[in-house]
């Protein structure tokens, strides 16, 4: 595991988001584990800290704007889980809206795995236009 002050896993899942919302995709490698494993509905999993930086700017590419709103928390020691409202608009200046629900499980401070659940058809459906 990396080295870094301690912090919550609260902490670090709101490191988190503010990295993804403010495109500051090299700012996760303070919060994410050498070994982290992304794992999103309908893709394989992303293993790896360095594969994770490198994920998250390609996913968002479609999008001109996103907001990752967490509208819910739930905490359970090590494991937060986040429900999500997405908003944004893709780079044609389409609106884009979906709700999310993520689960961070952490060690030491580090997120270690993240589970993203959303319904992709709609989704899809939103992207085809």
């Amino acid at each position: 595991m990396s080295t870094a002050p301690a912090r919550t896993a609260r902490a670090a899942v709101e490191g988190y988001f503010a990295a993804i919302n403010s495109d500051r995709f090299a700012d996760l490698a303070a919060v994410l584990a050498d070994d982290v494993e992304i794992v999103t509905t309908g893709a394989p999993p992303v293993v790896g800290r360095e594969a994770a930086l490198a994920h998250f700017p390609a996913v968002l590419a479609g999008y001109a704007t996103h907001d990752d709103a967490v509208t819910r928390w739930i905490e359970a020691g090590d494991t937060i889980v986040c429900e999500i409202a997405f908003t944004g608009t893709f780079t044609d200046g389409r609106p884009a809206a979906f709700d999310a629900l993520d689960v961070f499980d952490t060690v030491d401070g580090w997120i270690t795995r993240v589970g993203t659940w959303f319904d992709t058809r709609s989704v899809a459906r939103q992207i085809k236009g």
